[in-house]
């Protein structure tokens, strides 16, 4: 199933009860000050879009940001909204890609199996001539029974057994500066690198012309970064978020085993054991 989908697809299902529509916009990092993406929603979105704040829907009980929830604690919150496990969902952002592909991949990991992306999202919308409406959204309460696919996520200890084999393959979506160590990171007290064997695929490389790269380029990427696309594959970023880019790019290409590090590197670079590699 390909979870990308063309405006033109999406307008013919406006009215279907069953679609439901996502808007899952985070603010851009760094940009100051804070755009705020709920209030864009507001002002500006597709007809019946509900907004899917992943902020509000991450685990707060801990500090690390961007935290998948228990089973439990998303199945009220996707309740709540009004998001049925068994709909078919459409996921889109307001400018580029950056933070649907992680709305995606979390309810694809807590269970729903109907889920896709617009392709170039609000904006390919918008310039298809199709209409928007401000203001808020809301469904009836729905029916969500999350079921979490341990194998699509891993945390810090699967983490380092991955780090202690030969056939790590973890692709690594932060700024090749970052990565490098040559530029600071965004969160307080954090050392930039890399860990160990990892590889340097911004998520910005997927990306063209506000959109993911057609299929056959994202196969020229990652093969030229030397990824096995038929052997295991774990994605990591700064907090979880832009993994979910590569973590798409890499369904799109067709790798057969992917899973995403949920702590990233907030979580292994504050660790006292970590190996901080710089280059």
């Amino acid at each position: 199933m390909n979870p990308l989908v063309t405006p033109e697809w999406l307008s013919t299902r406006l009215q279907d009860p069953n679609t439901i529509i996502l808007d899952a916009t985070l603010p851009p990092v760094g940009v100051t000050p804070p755009i705020d993406t709920r209030a864009r929603y507001l002002a500006n979105h597709i007809p019946g879009a509900l907004f899917f704040d992943i902020e509000d829907l991450s685990d707060h009980s801990t500090p690390l940001p961007h935290m998948l929830p228990t089973a439990e604690a998303f199945s009220r919150s996707m309740s709540t909204l009004g998001v049925a496990d068994t709909a078919t969902i459409v996921i889109y952002e307001q400018e580029s890609v950056f933070s649907a592909p992680r709305a995606w991949w979390m309810l694809r990991t807590m269970g729903a199996e109907n889920v896709h992306i617009l392709d170039g999202g609000l904006r390919a919308w918008t310039e298809a001539g199709l209409p928007t409406e401000s203001g808020p959204a809301h469904r009836a309460p729905a029916s969500f029974h999350a079921k979490l696919n341990h194998e699509a996520v891993k945390n810090l200890a699967q983490l380092k057994v991955k780090l202690s084999t030969n056939q790590k393959q973890i692709l690594d979506a932060r700024s090749a500066a970052r990565f490098n160590g040559t530029a600071p990171e965004p969160r307080p007290n954090l050392s930039s690198g890399h860990m160990p064997g990892a590889t340097s695929i911004p998520f910005t490389e997927l990306v063209e012309d506000g959109r993911l790269k057609p299929t056959d380029k994202l196969r020229e990427l990652f093969a030229a970064k030397k990824i096995d696309l038929h052997q295991p594959i774990t994605t990591t970023c700064g907090s979880g978020v832009t993994a979910a880019v590569i973590a798409l790019g890499l369904e799109l290409a067709g790798a057969k085993e992917v899973s995403l590090y949920d702590g990233s590197w907030a979580e292994y670079a504050q660790q006292p054991d970590a190996i901080i590699e710089k280059d």
